[in-house]
């Protein structure tokens, strides 16, 4: 299946998660709540039901010996609407929707249409804090979605839907506890990490520990970061973005897309600790999973612009799982699209969530 820009969405029943009924929302109004509220009568509440907590369990992490950790999360949606898990990148957290709790928008805020008929479940990283400085790997993240469904004791959700590293732990995920998920969307995610998007990160991380060693983590963090965004997007979008020839001023040269790297990075050294980005970088890269352990129905989402993930190795995870389904999105964006491309990756979604039991 090919997914592109001309690609129509179709209409689709989707039900508030406050409200008693469902309401129509067509492609245009699939991703913002926004307009789902404009179609329920006036007196509705806005944002779903939210619940957050924290809690602590110890792990035998995969890599690094036992140790005891804070788990956050949050739900958002109706607590008798089907349960699904929902992961994103490594910047991503338990914040996915706007809810009750926390009406601030989520980090997947875009996808609240196409979410709308399903209770949300997230958890912070493991080692997204900084506090955890060991080796952690996806499937150390899936251990501690499985202790917070003992916690609570929830028997299962109906889907697990991971994007970048959040599509890793989905698959780990069901790899240890098959029973607990009825099926898997993973978007951008392979088995294991290219050999090429490795040696990136060993660089990216090796600005953090420049950073960590000249007393000024901060920076290293950002800069990392500004390197990282060349893999995250494509060689096309900054052609069109930033077409203007490079300047001298100050006695140096400057290239347009700086201004747009420096934000960046800056924006990620706020929330995110030197030690925090170092691990979870690594886990990317620690990250390898056999095809054959992921025997649920799982959907696999390649977009063909991706450097960072190559559609091919998405392609080949995709034909050796056992109920393997391959999509492919053409997108401008790279390895972002699942931030970017909007009707897009709610047209996935809502076809994986309709094929559910």
């Amino acid at each position: 299946m090919v997914v592109s820009s001309r690609s129509v969405v179709a209409a689709r029943t989707i039900r508030h998660p406050q409200a008693s009924r469902c309401v129509e929302v067509n492609s245009d109004e699939m991703t913002s709540l926004t307009a789902l509220s404009k179609k329920l009568p006036p007196d509705s509440v806005v944002y779903p039901r939210g619940e957050t907590g924290t809690f602590e369990t110890t792990l035998a992490l995969v890599h690094g010996g036992r140790a005891t950790v804070e788990v956050q999360y949050e739900f958002a949606g109706s607590l008798d609407a089907p349960l699904l898990v929902v992961a994103g990148g490594i910047s991503a957290g338990r914040h996915v929707l706007a809810n009750s709790a926390d009406p601030a928008p989520g980090w997947w805020q875009s996808q609240a249409g196409a979410l709308a008929c399903y209770r949300v479940v997230a958890i912070d990283w493991i080692g997204g804090d900084g506090s955890l400085d060991a080796p952690i790997d996806a499937g150390d993240q899936a251990a501690a979605l499985l202790a917070l469904f003992d916690l609570l004791e929830i028997d299962g959700a109906a889907a697990f839907i991971g994007s970048s590293y959040g599509a890793m732990m989905g698959m780990q995920g069901v790899a240890l506890a098959p029973h607990r998920f009825g099926a898997l969307l993973a978007i951008s995610a392979s088995a294991s990490a290219h050999p090429f998007t490795s040696a990136q990160r060993a660089l990216q991380r090796q600005a953090i520990e420049l950073g960590e060693r000249l007393g000024d983590p901060v920076t290293g963090v950002a800069l990392a970061r500004k390197i990282a965004m060349l893999s995250y997007r494509t060689a096309e979008e900054f052609e069109e973005r930033f077409p203007d020839p490079v300047t001298v001023a100050n006695g140096r040269a400057c290239v347009p897309a700086e201004p747009y790297l420096d934000a960046q990075g800056e924006r990620h050294c706020r929330r995110m600790t030197s030690v925090a980005y170092r691990r979870l970088s690594e886990s990317i890269d620690l990250h390898a999973i056999d095809p054959a352990a992921i025997t649920v129905p799982a959907t696999f989402v390649a977009v063909d612009s991706d450097r960072l993930i190559p559609s091919p190795d998405i392609r080949a995870l995709a034909e050796r799982a056992p109920d393997g389904r391959f999509v492919s999105l053409t997108s401008l964006f790279g390895h972002d699209a699942f931030l970017k491309e909007d009707r897009l990756v709610a047209r996935i979604i809502a076809d994986f969530l309709q094929e559910l039991p």
